[in-house]
């Protein structure tokens, strides 16, 4: 993990420590609130209840016995409708909150974005260096072409005819393949025709000769087949 990453789980990490704190502050503070209300709640009850007996005097029985409302609310003093009152400790933690989420989803964001964008430049770095191979390629295969039956005994055509081998091994094993061509129909995606000849023999757009091997990498074509083609 780079250090932008690092970053942004510590950004993380920290948004939540200051939500729980500023979360217990709330609680506190709310608690403070309680406190005093309940020291002013004795001094107040009395006024209150000597209020709500005179109201009671004034108005109509059968009114101050009514009902709530048909809407299932309850209206408080002078008929106003109660209304519930979030805590300010739960607002702040439900923003609290959403900020974290939010931050986790950019982290989130960026982190697939960094891996898709090392991916891309792992491939085009591979391809690269398999473009820069080749051409040695092409050369153990010539000069192995060149070999007699005769010299083929020979322990140095050997020696060289086992590091050819071992090396398209590990080339296959990083997924760089050779493209068929001999025999094959032509495809523009994957030969490249240089030459074009009429033979009743085979049938039409079938390549007859490859001058020289194309190559893939995964689903990229690295360097097309030269080819000629039939018909």
């Amino acid at each position: 993990m780079d250090r932008e990453e690092f970053k942004n789980e510590d950004a993380v990490k920290q948004a939540v420590e200051e939500a729980k704190k500023q979360a217990e502050e709330a609680a506190q503070e709310e608690a403070d609130q309680k406190e005093e209300a309940e020291e002013s709640t004795g001094s107040e009850a009395e006024d209150t209840e000597a209020s709500e007996e005179e109201l009671s005097d004034a108005d109509d029985p059968d009114e101050a016995k009514a009902d709530p409302d048909a809407d299932g609310e309850k209206k408080g003093f002078f008929g106003k409708k109660k209304k519930d009152k979030k805590d300010k400790k739960d607002i702040q933690i439900e923003e609290l909150t959403d900020r974290v989420k939010r931050q986790m989803a950019e982290f989130d964001n960026f982190r697939k974005r960094t891996e898709k964008e090392k991916s891309a430049m792992f491939e085009v770095g591979a391809k690269s260096v398999v473009e820069k191979i080749l051409p040695v390629i092409d050369n153990f295969e010539r000069g192995l072409g060149s070999v007699t039956e005769d010299q083929k005994e020979d322990p140095f055509v050997q020696g060289v005819e086992m590091t050819y081998k071992q090396l398209m091994t590990v080339l296959e094993g990083l997924e760089v393949k050779p493209i068929e061509a001999v025999g094959k129909e032509f495809d523009p995606n994957l030969h490249n025709a240089v030459m074009h000849t009429e033979d009743d023999s085979v049938g039409e757009n079938v390549v007859l000769e490859e001058f020289q091997k194309g190559y893939t990498y995964r689903d990229s074509v690295i360097r097309h087949s030269m080819v000629k083609v039939a018909n």
